[in-house]
């Protein structure tokens, strides 16, 4: 059964949430909130209309977040109080104390996820270091990790640009990931990855050591903050690459754009036409320019300069060693997990959790 101290650590959780995220403030906004949707013009502009809608309903999930998370530690007292007077087990008292620990929880990581471009779908791309086959396979087991994660989270992707190994494995990859506080979660994995194993593509067995790159940004909506000039981006149509039906290596449809200004490349190849190829392709630039803006506070676009990452030894975020023992770290957060099978199968949430909570102290 659960301690005093721990009852009193997730009180005291909840109370610096209710102070941190202003409820009772959130309450007199919400009632100031609804009456504007009261007026009887209010549907007249459709568009503003929504976005009023938008906000009120933003107001009252985080009202109803704190609700949950209140409710949730008065039954943990009462359970805790009534076990004293043998009215309730001490199991019941542990589920109590289970219920409120996911509540206060749940609550804290939306709140490390409040800013506007985390709740906006992600463009994840992979690009494989130096190492040729060894490291091109990594890559795939990455893309893998990824498709995995996405799939146990409901979140859906479409590859939008694969460009397959030599032998075996890809030499990149850039997927969308579509749903809730997709950027949010994923943001975290943006860096170097480093792989250790006895590499099954080396015939003495030796140890090799492997990189790949993983760059996340969040993918905006075309607000028309973001504007490319024709000058400045050079355009060049290409043969699909990768298995997949008649279409595939018979036309030039794919796209491949250079930012000539920032030396940003995007590439597309999944649709049937340059044209439906080219949207997408500038879509992803757009939100490229864009999260680099907000990251490194620029006031215009033609002040962003390419940001270089070496896929190198010294510069990655989290090391897997498959061989001689077995071992995921993040070297950030100091997080890992001695079940690699696990975090490969796409469990990768405690380390995305110790970034955000790292993030947010």
């Amino acid at each position: 059964m659960i301690t005093i101290e721990q009852l009193k650590e997730i009180q005291q959780r909840a109370d610096k949430l209710k102070q941190y995220l202003a409820i009772d403030e959130k309450r007199v906004q919400l009632e100031e909130e609804e009456l504007r949707t009261q007026d009887p013009g209010f549907w007249e502009d459709a568009k503003a209309a929504e976005v009023q809608m938008r906000k009120v309903k933003g107001i009252k999930a985080w009202i109803e977040g704190y609700e949950g998370v209140r409710s949730a530690t008065e039954e943990l007292q009462l359970a805790f109080d009534y076990c004293k007077e043998q009215l309730v087990t001490e199991d019941e008292v542990d589920a109590a104390y289970a219920q409120a620990l996911h509540e206060v929880e749940a609550l804290e990581m939306k709140n490390m996820l409040s800013h506007e471009e985390d709740q906006m779908p992600a463009v994840l791309k992979i690009v494989s270091g130096a190492g040729g086959t060894e490291a091109q396979d990594w890559a795939e087991q990455l893309m893998r990790l990824y498709q995995r994660y996405c799939e146990k989270h409901d979140y859906k992707v479409s590859i939008a640009n694969l460009r397959e190994g030599d032998e075996a494995g890809i030499k990149s990859v850039t997927f969308q990931v579509n749903g809730l506080n997709a950027y949010g979660y994923l943001k975290s994995e943006n860096g170097v990855h480093r792989l250790v194993r006895v590499s099954p593509f080396d015939a003495s067995g030796r140890r090799q050591t492997s990189f790949a790159s993983v760059e996340v940004m969040p993918e905006f909506k075309d607000d028309g903050k973001i504007e490319i000039r024709d000058e400045d981006i050079e355009v060049t149509a290409h043969r699909s690459s990768g298995a997949g039906g008649q279409h595939v290596n018979k036309t030039d449809s794919a796209i491949r754009i250079v930012h000539i200004p920032t030396g940003i490349v995007v590439g597309c190849q999944t649709e049937r036409s340059q044209l439906q190829n080219k949207e997408t392709a500038m879509k992803m630039l757009k939100s490229k320019l864009m999260e680099i803006k907000l990251r490194e506070h620029y006031d215009k676009i033609e002040d962003i300069k390419g940001n270089k990452v070496n896929i190198e030894w010294g510069s990655q975020i989290r090391s897997y060693v498959f061989m001689p023992y077995t071992l995921v770290k993040d070297t950030r957060t100091g997080f890992e997990i001695t079940d690699v099978g696990r975090v490969m199968d796409g469990d990768i949430d405690g380390f995305i959790n110790a970034y955000l909570k790292m993030n947010a102290q």
